[in-house]
């Protein structure tokens, strides 16, 4: 694929959720149209502001029957189908795409198990059609510059990587699929795999996992790199915030420190997906095959037993005693 010039068609399935603006967003400022939309809820007031003339389906079957008459009229064909569905949605939803003979476009996690992953591929040699997972952290400037400056220092030894992110979330969520750790992959899936990405895509392969904490609303653990020592803390409890962030009234907080050293990446997100796309239409989005690794380690941390807060563990830890 070497990019589009021409007005691509999309499609988009999960318009009600927190992403899909930013896809709507991204496609809108590469120049492409969503000329079809699927959410089972109906409460999407939000695609008026990018593509009002799409239309619009709450049930799966009418919407892959649509996709396939499209395909049928040639010149109205759905190219890609951009998919923000609840997590455990994703692999069926990548196959209807690549079904209806059009690119994929999904929300992180990609899967939530690494054979989900391998047969995706095979389906993908089948159909001819690509899969493309966001990646999005990967393109953060501060995040770029880190992966540039470790690939570049040959200090032997490993660096000792620190990663903390709260944030907090209501009752809600336990209730909605996000809750449920079959639907969501859990915490380490639903909220920790993006980091858990750009550690693995800087400081190399997986050696070593262990979980020394977890609940309902917190877990912790170690993750040992190729390049890195990391020890890391995901918590959707607003209590373990730091005291600092409480009293600016900030309901986030995200730090990875590396040798000590604090990055600064508060800023820079928003946009990011818009750089995803204009990668991807460009032909040099991530894949299947970039996702994999993070994938295997939040699937073996949701199945692992806890270890109990020894050896080495987060500092933020000490707040669940």
């Amino acid at each position: 694929m070497n990019g589009h010039s021409t007005k691509m068609n999309f499609a988009l399935i999960g318009a009600a959720g927190f992403i899909a603006p930013r896809h709507m967003k991204a496609i809108s400022d590469v120049g492409h149209e969503i000329v079809v939309i699927l959410d089972p809820c109906d409460s999407v007031g939000i695609i008026d502001n990018y593509f009002p003339h799409a239309d619009f389906f709450t049930e799966t079957e009418r919407f892959d029957r649509h996709l396939d008459k499209l395909r049928r009229q040639g010149d109205k064909k759905v190219h890609y189908v951009s998919i923000c569905s609840p997590n455990y949605l994703h692999d069926a939803h990548i196959r209807l795409a690549l079904r209806n003979q059009a690119h994929a476009i999904c929300e992180k996690p990609l899967v939530l198990n690494p054979w989900n992953a391998d047969a995706l591929e095979e389906i993908e040699r089948e159909t001819g059609k690509d899969v493309f997972v966001i990646l999005q952290l990967r393109l953060h400037p501060v995040i770029a510059a880190l992966k540039k400056e470790i690939a570049e220092n040959n200090t032997a030894g490993k660096h000792d990587v620190v990663l903390t992110y709260i944030t907090s979330r209501g009752n809600w969520y336990y209730r909605s699929w996000k809750g449920d750790i079959n639907k969501s992959g859990g915490i380490a899936t639903n909220i920790g795999i993006h980091f858990f990405d750009v550690l693995i895509d800087i400081f190399g392969e997986p050696v070593r996992s262990e979980v020394h904490y977890s609940s309902v609303s917190t877990l912790a653990g170690l993750l040992e790199l190729k390049k890195a020592h990391v020890r890391w803390f995901l918590s959707l409890d607003g209590d373990m915030l730091p005291g600092n962030a409480k009293n600016e009234c900030q309901r986030t907080y995200r730090s990875i420190t590396v040798d000590g050293r604090e990055l600064e990446f508060s800023q820079g997100f928003t946009d990011l997906h818009t750089v995803s796309y204009r990668k991807i239409m460009a032909g040099e989005g991530f894949r299947i095959k970039d996702a994999k690794a993070g994938i295997r380690v939040v699937h073996e941390i949701r199945h692992a037993g806890t270890a109990g807060m020894k050896g080495d563990f987060h500092p933020f830890l000490k707040k669940t005693r």
